[in-house]
């Protein structure tokens, strides 16, 4: 029983690569096997690299370089022979449900805080070297400030941007910025590590607007399971000196941080 057992495991197994044999497609798997190779490498790779790594020919991979290139899912530095993943297969995931999800889970319990605390908030991503608005939320009242859905933000100068920044794991920061498309990321990261020392040891950010007289951005990460922020909720914070019952900084903190932590 045990041989035949034995027998038709490995019969199934025969059938299974003899199926996964019949089906293959080279030059898919070629094109698949210089991305996969590209996203471990946050600077790129030149052509000769990208042949070591891979173990096949020049020929093999020039012309199957130049297709991923003109498609705009690689990028060659101008002048010369390094090549890197885009943005482009990040776009195409946006499109996918987990990005939606995100939103379609934030907005009510985003729009429950702008009603409570009579104050506006948004939600902020990382993608291509800056921060993207996806989602926002404004009190019924008659006096906001709001950020637009869309609008691009600054990781570096911004309390969104910064409490993106200070919450990623060190031994992975360089290389997770490198996915965001952020150029010299350790030259950049260097004038703001106080800043993100400070940040992650209060575990949140409010100080006032580096734009805006009058408005103190409140920020908290929203947590990966690994710890690591994938977005950042934010509060424009200002003041309503002729309003009863509004909420102060410290109470809008803990709503805040109390819709991160249910994201």
């Amino acid at each position: 029983m045990a041989e035949q057992q034995t027998a038709e495991h490995l019969s199934e197994e025969g059938e299974g690569s003899a199926a996964a044999d019949r089906y293959r497609a080279p030059a898919l798997d070629k094109g698949l096997d210089i991305l996969e190779v590209l996203a471990d490498q946050a600077r790129g790779l030149t052509r000769s690299e990208i042949v070591r790594e891979l173990g096949l020919s020049p020929s093999q991979i020039y012309r199957m370089l130049e297709r991923l290139v003109s498609r705009g899912y690689v990028s060659r530095d101008e002048g010369g022979d390094r090549y890197a993943l885009t943005m482009k297969l990040f776009q195409l995931s946006t499109r996918h449900p987990p990005l939606r999800r995100l939103v379609a889970q934030a907005q009510p319990l985003m729009d429950e805080f702008a009603r409570i605390s009579r104050q506006s908030c948004h939600l902020v991503v990382p993608d291509r070297g800056l921060g993207h608005i996806i989602a926002q939320a404004s009190p019924t009242g008659h006096w906001e400030f709001r950020a637009r859905i869309g609008g691009l933000l600054d990781l570096f100068t911004t309390g969104s941007g910064l409490t993106l920044l200070a919450f990623q794991h060190p031994d992975r920061v360089i290389e997770t910025l490198g996915t965001w498309g952020v150029a010299d990321a350790r030259a950049r990261l260097d004038p703001v590590a106080p800043q993100l020392q400070e940040l992650r040891r209060l575990g949140s950010r409010t100080e006032p607007s580096g734009h805006l007289v009058g408005v103190t951005d409140i920020s908290v990460p929203v947590l990966s399971p690994r710890g690591e922020a994938i977005a950042a909720l934010t509060c424009a914070f200002i003041e309503h000196p002729a309003e009863s019952g509004t909420e102060s900084r410290a109470d809008v903190l803990a709503a805040l941080q109390a819709v991160a932590r249910q994201l």
